[in-house]
């Protein structure tokens, strides 16, 4: 009997998947951004030949089924330009030793850039107002900045900082986390590609693994709302 014998090669593909694997800021990803970096580095590869090899090294996981929230009353609108909504919130983990530490993200709402991942033991109002201040040098002020009712963003200092700046605070509801949407979806990506990724042993590690993360965030990272561009692409 003659049998048809395949000639495919896909050795190419799977060396390319697995350096995406020996990246650690991106071995999480998935198969989606996966082919959109394949596409942006110049390689020709359909995406059902990337899902196939994807699914036969067999790099599928289980991904759990999120619980569906309602939409905000105010749903949430891009903005036209750079700088005229910033979102901000705090990721808390712990370390190694059980010590809790937080990360302080400020997020550009017009293309997802982090302005600032800031990570430390606690942040009272003047530290706070610090990187805002630093954050302002650099990208320059916004117009709007919406935040939680967390107490370091109502803290009587704060808001005189704000007033100061001629800046108008958003607060979001109470217990309404997706009124904020744009850096909670930011920090969900966060604590899946560092904080639930690696055992954090100090605070310097935390603070590295967290600067390599957002260095990649910014400048490679296809965001699927900026058209699969990266936030600093995008700009």
């Amino acid at each position: 009997m003659f049998y048809y014998t395949s000639v495919k090669d896909d050795s190419e593909v799977e060396a390319k998947l697995n350096s995406y694997l020996e990246i650690r800021v991106i071995s999480n990803r998935g198969c989606g951004e996966y082919f959109k970096r394949m596409r942006k580095e110049g390689y020709s590869w359909n995406q059902k030949r990337v899902e196939r090899i994807y699914r036969k090294m067999g790099l599928c996981k289980r991904r759990r089924k999120k619980r569906r929230i309602p939409n905000p009353p105010k749903r949430l609108m891009v903005p036209n330009t750079r700088n005229e909504t910033w979102s901000m919130d705090f990721v808390e983990d712990r370390l190694e030793n059980g010590r809790k530490i937080r990360t302080l993200n400020i997020l550009d709402d017009f293309n997802r850039e982090a302005l600032a991942m800031e990570v430390s033991y606690s942040f009272p109002a003047e530290r706070v107002i610090e990187i805002l201040t630093q954050c302002f040098e650099w990208h320059g002020k916004p117009r709007k900045i919406r935040t939680d009712n967390g107490t370091e963003f109502i803290a009587h200092k704060t808001q005189e900082f704000f007033l100061k700046n001629q800046i108008d605070h958003i607060p979001i509801q109470k217990r309404k986390p997706m009124q904020n949407g744009y850096v909670e979806r930011f920090n969900r990506s966060y604590r899946e590609g560092v904080l639930d990724a690696y055992i954090l042993t100090t605070i310097h590690h935390a603070r590295e693994e967290t600067y390599v993360w957002m260095e990649d965030y910014n400048n490679n990272h296809p965001h699927e709302s900026l058209g699969d561009k990266a936030p600093t692409e995008f700009t």
